[in-house]
């Protein structure tokens, strides 16, 4: 044993094997020597009956004075009970923010989500969570750090909040699998962006420019049936392209749904609706009502179609969910309640539908002109003299 000063460190001559040089003075703190020349400081201490090493750093990257305050720290740490070897040990079998987020879509989201979350839980990860935290510790993650990455997708508060939330399940989900085990979740308390409800509703205008266009459309017919009965039933896209001949009941007028985004639903359609689906072949071997070009499967893209299709009808602004938002709009103007609406679009709750509410302007506005015509006429009404009688 010798002081470990920068003269005994350097007198240190490599051997075959490697070997360790200890502080007379620091009881703990050593230094070892690899055959090749490294060398390593350390600290040695007895935690839970069992020998353990922290390698505390090289010497060139440390000095032996630095190195001897950190070894104090890690052997202050042990004589208060803690142990800085198994903290090492926990931090290396830790996963990185990628590993985790590949074990989470595979085992929790796979298992317990919709395929249209499974696709933004996916896409939130890989496009956002990953570039800026998939190489941290899932341990190490702080709140400063979620901060950040919010911040940095402030230009789209939609895909802000939604990233943000898909996170926050993530720590969630790592709690419950031991993987963190400080009970934070750095989500927890961080503000979320105010989002503009985006509202866009066909006029009557634009509906005939569309119709024209899906009239023209004969080289695509399962988009332009896909259009037809979106617009026609206010269903969701997904609730359309998974629509599967089974669950289609023409002689009732209804769509059995096994699974919408608000479970199983019963969506009555009218007459026209029943129309278009009367005039889609079937195709032999092939479940759904929207076949897509591989055997057996759906349409599984909408989006461009879409975009071609809203392009020629000058439409460019508008989105494949407006037509959802459309069709509740259209109900509205023709005198049907929220109540009654809400049924139509399968929501399962008032306030959903409650967003509408606004849009019922026609009759207000005849109210408030009824209203305004005739305070308007009793103003401009001659007064009539009062008679006095003698």
């Amino acid at each position: 044993m010798t002081k470990i000063t920068k003269r005994s460190v350097d007198a240190a001559v490599p051997g075959e094997q490697e070997f360790f040089l200890w502080d007379e003075e620091l009881k703990g703190f050593g230094l070892r020597i690899y055959p090749s020349g490294r060398k390593m400081y350390l600290a040695q201490f007895r935690a839970g009956g069992r020998l353990r090493r922290v390698n505390i750093g090289p010497h060139g990257v440390l000095t032996p004075d630095v190195a001897r305050t950190e070894a104090m720290k890690h052997l202050s740490d042990v004589r208060r009970g803690s142990d800085p070897a198994s903290e090492r040990d926990r931090r290396k079998a830790s996963p990185t923010m990628k590993e985790f987020g590949k074990r989470f879509l595979e085992d929790h989201v796979a298992s317990h989500c919709k395929p249209t979350t499974r696709a933004e839980y996916k896409r939130s990860i890989e496009l956002f969570i990953n570039p800026k935290l998939g190489s941290h510790r899932i341990i190490d993650v702080s709140r400063a750090e979620v901060v950040e990455l919010h911040q940095s997708l402030k230009a789209t508060p939609y895909q802000a909040n939604r990233t943000l939330g898909v996170l926050s399940v993530m720590f969630t989900v790592a709690h419950t699998w031991g993987v963190r085990t400080d009970g934070v979740n750095p989500c927890w308390k961080v503000k979320r962006y105010k989002e503009v409800k985006r509202e866009r509703y066909l006029t009557p205008d634009e509906l005939a420019r569309l119709g024209k266009v899906l009239r023209k459309s004969t080289s695509e017919p399962e988009a332009v049936n896909c259009i037809h009965l979106l617009l026609l039933t206010g269903c969701r896209l997904s609730e359309i392209q998974t629509l599967k001949w089974d669950y289609v009941d023409l002689n009732a007028g209804v769509l059995r749904l096994p699974d919408s985004k608000t479970g199983a639903k019963l969506v009555t359609i009218g007459k026209a609706a029943v129309e278009v689906l009367k005039d889609i072949p079937k195709v032999t071997d092939n479940p759904y009502v929207i076949t897509g070009r591989i055997e057996g499967q759906h349409l599984t893209d909408m989006q461009r179609p879409w975009r071609r299709l809203r392009k020629r009808a000058k439409l460019e602004d508008v989105r494949i969910h407006d037509l959802r938002h459309s069709f509740a709009s259209d109900a509205l103007q023709l005198g049907e309640d929220l109540p009654m609406i809400g049924r139509l679009l399968g929501h399962t709750q008032v306030q959903t539908t409650a967003r509408y509410a606004h849009l019922k302007t026609d009759p207000i506005k005849a109210a408030a002109d009824k209203v305004a015509d005739a305070i308007a006429s009793a103003l401009a009404h001659p007064l009539r003299m009062a008679t006095h009688q003698s």
